[in-house]
């Protein structure tokens, strides 16, 4: 993930679902940990300069809209207990430039972050991922990447930690109507073959719009996304 300076989070209990804020509510932004960001069931948070503009709309459903200048970039999502479960989405996304439609999570030791990439227009990714496997999740392929972070932000504060990305091949990939099912333990279990496994699971994951900026690639675009 982007470095983000800024966040939104409810101060709702944790349930073993989707959750949702009260109908037609968007949040304005203050800054806090990423620690904390994973223990509230919505993130809204923003970096840098852009219009950006993200609503929960009750009943697992948001909506975003973004125009990000250099250096800008947003998250916005759904989020509840992470684990082995299964996740379904459906609805809008119309991104152009950097950015991604995924779920996203973190553990402890090892100290992890991970995404399931459903969807995305360019990747841009902002530090070299290695292909370590291909796999299938149901009908579905994927390719599962690793990369490293350096004294980035992450739930303990400024370290270096690994990544785990699982990318829907390109030929599946969908812009526009979307929708899919994601198994999360097809995604662990291929990873851990591969010999990389995860920590504890102490925090939320969520199901998230994110777009950022990166060097001249700008991002803009649209979702509205229903998580269930």
């Amino acid at each position: 993930m982007v470095s983000f300076t800024a966040l939104v989070a409810t101060a709702l209990a944790l349930v073993p679902s989707a959750v949702s804020a009260p109908s037609g509510v968007e949040y304005s932004s203050t800054h806090n940990s990423l620690a904390t960001r994973q223990n509230a069931p919505w993130q809204w948070w923003t970096e840098g300069s852009g219009q950006f503009s993200c609503q929960q709309q009750g009943g697992g459903k948001y909506s975003c809209s973004w125009n990000g200048q250099q250096g800008g970039g947003m998250v916005a999502g759904t989020g509840w207990g992470a684990g082995r479960k299964t996740v379904r989405y459906q609805g809008q996304y119309n991104p152009k430039g950097p950015g991604y439609l995924s779920l996203y999570g973190w553990t402890r030791n090892p100290l992890i972050e991970y995404y399931i990439i459903e969807s995305w227009d360019v990747l841009a990714p902002g530090e070299p991922w290695t292909l370590r496997s291909n796999f299938t999740s149901g009908s579905a392929n994927y390719a599962f990447y690793t990369a490293q972070r350096v004294n980035k932000p992450s739930i303990e504060g400024t370290r270096t930690f690994t990544q785990y990305f699982s990318v829907r091949s390109e030929a599946e990939k969908k812009v526009g109507d979307v929708s899919g099912t994601i198994n999360t333990a097809d995604h662990f279990d291929a990873w851990s073959r591969a010999g990389y496994r995860l920590g504890n699971f102490e925090q939320n994951m969520f199901f998230v719009t994110e777009a950022f900026a990166n060097g001249t690639k700008l991002p803009s675009g649209t979702s509205t996304i229903t998580v269930s």
